[in-house]
């Protein structure tokens, strides 16, 4: 792991709505890797397969409590938990955090403390010296222009010019995948979860306005370019 962004997050929660709430958050803010479950059963049945970076865990499930769960995944795991839940009694935090959860946070939540917070778990976790550990390519250069990752900006001579949450998604998305086609249902996956049918004038404003500030004639570009009929691929 170079970042933190590349963790693979285990959300625990049985509400399904919830869920994608949180899991829109964390994507937005750059984490590639989120995995869900709704019970104890599920996560049980997940950690016989893989083992997550973080698991993010709710207490009332269907099949049990999240108490319980975390006992049993401390058989196998030393993975970070961070207890995300509507109990805001002194007892339930106690016992989370008496049983060795990292953090215990309240519904509702701010989104952005939530970020904070799992940011502050990993690094502690994953990089104690307080290494930051970046990405090999965190700046991408397009010409006379360049994108920052870590600031949200693309940067021209002096300029700073800011990127929006789906532009960042979106120029992302195409860059993991430079020099090949990024299909448009791969990026309304990457950016909204969803199928390409109903965004398709969506996709084209975010890319109009992603082409005014990384190409120097947006009319004609250089970099990011269409491929009529199946989606856009950036070339560098």
């Amino acid at each position: 792991m170079k970042h933190i962004f590349e963790s693979t997050l285990l959300l625990v929660d049985d509400n399904g709505e919830f869920l994608r709430m949180v899991t829109g958050i964390l994507k937005r803010e750059g984490f590639l890797h989120i995995d869900c479950a709704a019970s104890v059963r599920e996560t049980q049945d997940y950690f016989l397969k893989k083992e997550p970076d973080m698991v993010i865990l709710d207490i009332n499930l269907p099949d049990g409590d999240g108490f319980s769960l975390m006992q049993k995944i401390r058989t196998v795991s030393e993975v970070p938990v961070l207890f995300l839940s509507a109990r805001d009694e002194d007892s339930d935090r106690l016992l989370g955090l008496g049983l060795g959860a990292d953090d215990y946070m309240v519904k509702p939540f701010l989104p952005r403390e939530l970020i904070l917070r799992i940011g502050a778990i990993l690094k502690r976790t994953y990089f104690p010296k307080g290494g930051t550990a970046v990405w090999e390519e965190e700046l991408l250069t397009l010409g006379d222009r360049t994108a920052d990752f870590k600031s949200g900006v693309v940067r021209r001579e002096d300029k700073e010019i800011p990127l929006t949450a789906k532009e960042m998604l979106i120029l992302r998305k195409l860059w993991e995948n430079k020099g090949n086609i990024v299909t448009f249902d791969q990026i309304c996956q990457a950016v909204w979860e969803d199928n390409y049918f109903g965004y398709e004038n969506t996709i084209m404003v975010h890319i109009r306005r992603l082409r005014e500030k990384i190409e120097e004639n947006p009319s004609k570009p250089r970099f990011l370019l269409t491929v009529r009929g199946l989606g856009y691929k950036l070339k560098v």
